[in-house]
């Protein structure tokens, strides 16, 4: 056999392959088979950008000072703190698109039978998809303390830190934070899930499957980059919250006006890292976006 004949023949064994994975996944499975890929690849390719932007949150630092700090603690720390996200985010987008699929394929059932419109029905699914993520709001949790660097000489590593946390505090100091990211993860679904058609409908019709996947990037890169912004207070108050270890529960508009009243008051200081914010999430979603509207072709 020549050479182009055997590449072609593996290239056909390996499609067959992935068709074969995908009917066992089945209809459903194959939609969190595909966010948990798809959030695996961002992971690895964005984690220094969140690193980073994390610093900047808790410590109101300029980026390049986020960066001197990382540079400081050299290449053995920069990947610190990598496991938390990438379990949690691949888990909690294969929870996104495939509860997503799964609640709006119940609710449409029912809701036609009583007249619901399709648009409450889809963004109760949103909704319900981004509660169920707020479950895995522990690996946020244990990321946060790995990423700061106050806690270096405390917390070892991602199976240490869970231990820590449970033998210290017991289970609800895992949930510290929980209130932002409840309140992020609802309404940020009904956007993702509402706007993704419509802004790809507006985009130049692609040809080529290279086409397809620069299109699914646009969409979901615009889509995560303005709710990255439209949310990151939020985010400035996970981050603040989950950095304590410990001690009393503060409501989430308490912290709010602490960081505000530290920042002396500023818009531009309470968004300090928005702009790397911003950027890191068109990459992030662009990614995810791309490489799962593409698995689900390929399975």
């Amino acid at each position: 056999m020549d050479p182009d004949s055997a590449c072609q023949s593996q290239a056909k064994m390996g499609k067959g392959g992935l068709a074969l994975i995908g009917a066992s996944l089945g209809a459903r499975g194959k939609h969190y088979m595909c966010g948990s890929f798809a959030a695996f690849t961002n992971i690895i390719v964005t984690f220094p950008i969140q690193k980073v932007l994390f610093r900047q949150q808790l410590h109101g630092v300029r980026a390049t000072d986020a960066m001197h700090q990382l540079q400081r603690e050299g290449l053995r720390h920069l990947y610190r703190g990598l496991l938390p996200p990438l379990l949690q985010k691949t888990t909690t987008v294969a929870i996104m698109f495939g509860l997503y699929e799964d609640f709006s394929r119940l609710l449409l059932r029912h809701a036609r039978s009583i007249g619901t419109p399709e648009l409450v029905t889809r963004s109760t699914a949103a909704v319900l998809a981004g509660t169920a993520e707020a479950a895995l709001t522990p690996f946020e949790r244990v990321q946060t303390l790995l990423q700061d660097h106050r806690h270096n000489s405390r917390f070892n590593n991602t199976a240490h830190t869970f231990r820590t946390l449970l033998r210290d505090y017991g289970i609800r100091e895992c949930y510290r934070g929980l209130v932002p990211v409840l309140l992020r993860n609802g309404p940020s679904n009904v956007f993702f899930f509402g706007l993704r058609g419509p802004i790809k409908q507006v985009l130049p019709d692609a040809q080529t499957r290279v086409g397809h996947m620069a299109n699914d990037f646009v969409c979901g890169g615009l889509l995560g980059a303005a709710l990255g912004i439209m949310f990151y207070p939020l985010n400035v108050v996970k981050s603040r919250a989950q950095a304590q270890v410990g001690g009393k529960f503060v409501p989430c508009h308490q912290v709010l006006m602490t960081v505000w009243q530290e920042r002396g008051g500023s818009v531009v200081l309470l968004f300090r890292g928005a702009t790397l914010n911003y950027h890191r999430s068109l990459l992030s979603w662009g990614i995810i976006n791309a490489t799962y509207e593409l698995l689900l072709k390929v399975f």
